[in-house]
């Protein structure tokens, strides 16, 4: 048996050799393109067409109508959106200019937005530090009862602040605007100042108090640089947001206009439209720039805080 099993693997091996190996006709199927959790191309990190069609149209949607404001500012036609404008011209910047209208409802937006911003870093920098640095019973509600203002429609914040000055025998005024704006301005400054308290930790603190820093050098060198930004950021936030605000200004405002209330009562005019949306112009960009700068603090958010951001 020993002598035959050489012999039967030498057979094997040529009748194994002998066969013909079959090769197969068909090609290859190309391969198909890997796309990441997204659906973007994993070689060029491209989006699908259909997404950027669609990202497109959201953005044209969101921003054409600004465009058209922009464009209708140097019309030539003052009574009718005709498109195209019939020309292009400057003069309706110098008649704004001119108009002595203007300027007090400005003024007034500016200085409402101001004392509301500031008044919103305080309290709302307190509010902040008292959540994020305390624990007591009820700490959640009350978070939440801070942050409600904002999530309330805004004609029923109004409506209860009026009638709040009413049976205060509070006249309206300047004043009474302010308190009406601090109420959302307040929420904005606070949800900034919280998330950065919270990203702040503990034990910088402590290590300040160890190397013999009282309260207020601790807060000069150590709070102050890691807040700044996000204080900041909250209050460009909060002064864009006061600015062009319009329904609790309907109902505190009384006899006064804002901005943003003056250019409500100009639409109704027809020969005042050219000179509205220069007023716009202005709106937009009082507004843009301080979200502009608001976005540029907070975009670097992911930091770890202890490094003066």
């Amino acid at each position: 048996m020993r002598s035959d099993a050489p012999a039967l693997e030498r057979n094997a091996a040529e009748r194994a050799a002998s066969t013909p190996v079959a090769t197969s006709t068909v090609e290859a199927a190309p391969k198909r393109r890997r796309r990441d959790a997204n659906g973007a191309d994993a070689g060029t990190g491209r989006p699908p067409l259909a997404l950027t069609i669609a990202a497109i149209a959201g953005l044209a949607f969101l921003h054409l109508p600004i465009l058209l404001i922009f464009l209708y500012a140097f019309t030539t036609e003052e009574r009718t959106y005709q498109f195209p404008p019939p020309g292009l011209t400057l003069q309706w910047f110098e008649v704004t200019w001119n108009r002595a209208d203007v300027w007090p409802p400005l003024f007034l937006s500016l200085r409402v937005a101001a004392v509301s911003t500031v008044l919103a870093l305080v309290l709302g920098t307190l509010c902040a530090a008292a959540m994020a640095r305390t624990r007591f019973f009820g700490r959640e509600q009350i978070s939440l009862l801070i942050i409600l203002p904002i999530a309330l429609p805004g004609i029923i914040t109004g409506m209860s602040l009026r009638s709040a000055f009413h049976v205060m025998d509070i006249p309206f005024s300047t004043f009474t605007i302010v308190l009406g704006h601090a109420t959302f301005c307040i929420v904005i400054v606070f949800n900034n100042a919280i998330a950065r308290f919270r990203r702040i930790s503990v034990h910088i603190l402590e290590a300040s108090a160890d190397l013999g820093a009282n309260a207020f050098q601790t807060f000069r060198y150590v709070l102050a640089p890691n807040l700044g930004s996000a204080l900041l950021a909250g209050g460009m936030l909060a002064f864009a947001l006061s600015f062009d605000e319009v329904i609790v200004t309907t109902f505190t405002a009384g006899q006064q206009s804002t901005l943003p209330i003056w250019m409500l009562q100009e639409l109704v005019r027809p020969r005042q439209r050219p000179v509205t949306n220069v007023v716009a112009i202005v709106v937009v960009v009082l507004t843009f720039v301080p979200i502009l700068i608001a976005y540029y603090l907070t975009r670097g958010g992911e930091e770890t805080a202890g490094q003066g951001k």
